[in-house]
């Protein structure tokens, strides 16, 4: 089954905890604080793989979470860091941010993206020993891994598109002109996902043919199956437009031309002036006057015509010729430009800042950054109550009680952590 979207969760790890730990050793009086600092939890990789065509993997797995980084140990040892997860996905794979929109990475080529980068490892006790702070029992958490939801979408990486209403012989052409060897049937809609074949011009000279599922009026708006496959010609440098130029179905070949020239314009303006060539297929079941009112149409509108019987291979030799030589003059495919983040105001990354309010006679402060500090301290510990309130002092948590009305002997809350209010 071709799947070319998916809506995936990953997280990376977080990074081990430092540790409280004393040197013990014999006839080594007051060995001290020798507390090892946390390891770097993993990160989530994509990384490009031309083994893969399709995000067929992505609809039974939906999350990727990388493993934690070891805490701590003993005689100043940091923690193990945990590896990479490395998430592999089609060549030319978009990744989304699922809660923004934005486009974070274009994995079309052999660099590999970090999508979630790994906690880091805290800081042992060894780190807060001072002359006058000897035996601190008290050590820094690792920093939580990055977690998000991304959307994967594959744009098919080819040179060449084949598009245009069903039953007019894209699978035909294609299947004469490469090794690709697509489903081919006289009814509509044969072709159920995108098929890529490699056209060899001559020796050392090739590119990549995709056929792209038959298009209808209203697919821009979902009408049909050519809708879901749009995007996969966003890439594509030439665009090769086939017609039934017999018009065996009963459909007129130019409205049939227009039709599908709307459909590529409303889905993306930047379409309409993609290179083209228009083919007329099935040529042995018209009369010369039909092709010829045709071909000059075409010529009308700017664009080259080619007559084709591809059943036969009949006219693709020029075809392919003339692609090949279009090809060398354009520039290479497209890669999309990843959109740049929102960066945080680096103010509000020192924001201190907390919110106090009373009730039934106890003060409770809230602040984001006070949950990151709670986390490092051993509340059983003196000495790291100590530092806690050192903290506190220092960010103004104790001017806020005081200018909200705090008094001796009041009772604080700090997230579920009461103590009484001293000045």
């Amino acid at each position: 089954m071709f799947i070319d979207t998916a809506v995936i969760r990953v997280k990376a790890g977080d990074g081990g905890n430092g540790a409280v730990t004393f040197h013990r050793e014999k006839y080594v009086a007051s060995g001290g604080p020798d507390g090892g600092d946390g390891g770097r939890g993993g990160s989530v990789v994509f990384q490009a793989d031309d083994g893969l065509n399709t995000l067929s993997d992505f609809r039974y797995r939906r999350k990727y979470f990388a493993e934690n980084g070891e805490g701590g140990g003993p005689k100043r040892c940091t923690g193990k860091s945990a590896p990479d997860l490395v998430v592999k996905v089609p060549r030319g794979t978009l990744l989304y941010d699922q809660e923004s929109g934005r486009l974070i990475a274009d994995l079309s080529g052999d660099e590999p993206f970090v999508a979630a980068k790994g906690g880091r490892g805290g800081w042992g006790n060894s780190h807060f020993a001072t002359a006058t702070r000897q035996t601190p029992r008290f050590a820094k958490p690792g920093t939580p891994g990055e977690a998000m939801e991304i959307r994967l979408e594959l744009k098919l990486l080819a040179d060449v598109g084949l598009v245009g209403f069903p039953n007019v012989g894209k699978s035909s052409l294609l299947s004469v002109v490469s090794e690709a060897k697509p489903q081919i049937a006289d009814y509509h809609f044969t072709t159920l996902s995108p098929v890529l074949g490699v056209v060899r011009v001559a020796e050392g000279s090739s590119f990549v043919m995709a056929d792209i599922p038959g298009i209808i009026e209203g697919a821009s708006e979902g009408v049909g199956l050519g809708h879901e496959f749009l995007r996969h010609i966003e890439r594509c440098r030439l665009l090769i437009h086939l017609v039934d130029v017999a018009g065996s179905e009963g459909r007129d070949p130019l409205e049939d031309f227009e039709t599908i020239c709307q459909e590529l314009k409303a889905f993306n303006p930047e379409l309409a002036s993609r290179p083209m060539l228009v083919a007329g297929n099935k040529c042995d079941l018209a009369s010369d006057e039909q092709v010829e009112a045709f071909a000059a149409a075409i010529r009308e509108r700017g664009c080259e015509f080619f007559p084709l019987m591809a059943a036969i291979a009949q006219g693709t030799d020029a075809l392919v010729n003339r692609c090949a030589a279009l090809l060398r003059e354009l520039p290479p495919i497209r890669a999309f430009e990843p959109e740049a983040a929102c960066l945080p105001d680096p103010d509000a990354l020192r924001d201190r800042s907390v919110t106090v309010s009373r009730h039934e006679g106890v003060y409770f402060v809230e602040g984001d950054w006070l949950l990151r500090v709670m986390r490092g301290v051993n509340f059983g510990d003196y000495e790291s109550l100590q530092y806690f309130e050192r903290v506190l002092r220092s960010a103004g948590v104790i001017d806020a009680l005081e200018k909200a009305g705090a008094t001796e002997g009041d009772t604080v809350s700090i997230y579920d952590f009461e103590f009484d209010f001293v000045l």
